[in-house]
């Protein structure tokens, strides 16, 4: 599940290259299959988002929630790949972009009526 946020205005132009961006880092560097884009945008009115000086309206902020289980050179790689992509394909300045990596055991999750440890995935975790 990945949740991003930023001010409303400047995020809704941008939200479908920005998912795309996401996604396309997602199953490049973690192998998640095309059909695993799970995200939701959260637009904020400009006075309902603080953020750090020396950054633009533009500032964005990505919340990427994971099943524990990547190691720490994948994570980097998912991290670095967002910065470019985000630059490159959707021309976000890496000053103006957050990202975090939150990770959870599996069994912490829960979707199709089970819990992540009981599931059998179509991908690999431990990437």
């Amino acid at each position: 599940m990945i949740i991003v946020y930023g001010v409303a205005e400047k995020l809704a132009p941008i939200r479908e290259r920005l998912s795309n961006a996401i996604h396309g880092c997602m199953t490049a560097v973690l192998g998640l299959p095309e059909d695993k884009r799970a995200q939701r945008f959260i637009g904020l009115a400009r006075e309902d988002f603080f953020y750090p000086g020396g950054r633009s309206d533009a500032y964005t902020v990505i919340e990427i929630n994971l099943i524990q289980g990547r190691t720490e050179q994948t994570k980097k790689a998912l991290i670095h790949g967002l910065f470019r992509a985000l630059s490159s394909e959707v021309g976000l300045s890496p000053i103006d972009v957050e990202i975090t990596i939150q990770e959870q055991p599996a069994h912490c999750w829960g979707f199709r009526g089970m819990t992540g440890d009981e599931a059998r995935l179509d991908y690999s975790i431990n990437v």
